[in-house]
């Protein structure tokens, strides 16, 4: 497969990387080189398979919108832009586009997802998280931690979750879920090593949606398992 990745920061270049070692072909584009999306052309494009996205916020929307209108596939590990969610879902589906999109594209971390769910069954506890990153991460919390509040909200409404952020040197990312009562205390906790984790859940997130059909968007949380 032919890999287009927007994005040359740390996670984009490791994506590269890892992409190379699957066997693919791969181009890389920085925000520079793709400033609102000016390089998103059919002709650029031409022969991609998949897109995938590891630059900003407001740079994942243009990028988005302009994969999506050509009718191309895309993947977004970008967060901090879901309130277009539903824009994005909706080109995908009426230009025939397809959309992966993910907090986290580390599978232990998607296993988190589902193992912090299992833990807000329990009644009779408090909840709550912590998350450590990097510090050059601009954005606090994480968006691995608010995927992580929200599933603990979906079963508990209304009650008081508090997240707390930490940015220490060079950290790669971990993320702590506790349940405290009375009479003991619950703690599931992921620490990542490595971005590495990220990027191969991402390059083979891009391989998994280079095989499915246009015009659907699909959460990673959703397809981990099918890959």
């Amino acid at each position: 497969m032919l890999f287009l990745v927007l994005g040359k920061g740390k996670t984009g270049s490791l994506v590269a990387e890892v992409a190379h070692e699957r066997g693919h072909s791969v181009r890389a584009l920085d925000i520079l080189e793709n400033e609102h999306a000016a390089a998103l052309t059919a002709p650029t494009l031409a022969g991609v398979d998949v897109i995938v996205d590891f630059t900003a916020p407001e740079a994942a929307v243009e990028n988005m919108r302009a994969v999506l209108s050509l009718g191309c596939r895309i993947v977004v590990g970008t967060t901090g832009w879901y309130s277009r969610l539903a824009d994005m879902k909706a080109l995908a589906a009426k230009r025939g586009g397809a959309l992966l999109y993910g907090s986290n594209f580390s599978i232990g971390v998607q296993k988190l997802f589902r193992l912090t769910a299992e833990l807000a069954k329990l009644e009779g506890y408090a909840f709550s998280l912590s998350e450590t990153h990097h510090i050059t991460k601009v954005d606090a919390p994480s968006g691995t931690a608010i995927t992580l509040k929200e599933i603990l909200a979906s079963a508990h409404p209304g009650a008081e979750i508090p997240v707390i952020s930490h940015r220490i040197g060079e950290a790669k990312g971990e993320h702590v879920v506790t349940a405290k009562s009375e009479v003991d205390v619950l703690e599931i906790r992921h620490d990542a090593f490595s971005r590495r984790g990220f990027a191969l859940g991402a390059v083979r997130g891009a391989e998994w949606l280079g095989r499915q059909q246009a015009g659907c968007a699909w959460d990673f949380r959703e397809i981990f398992d099918r890959l």
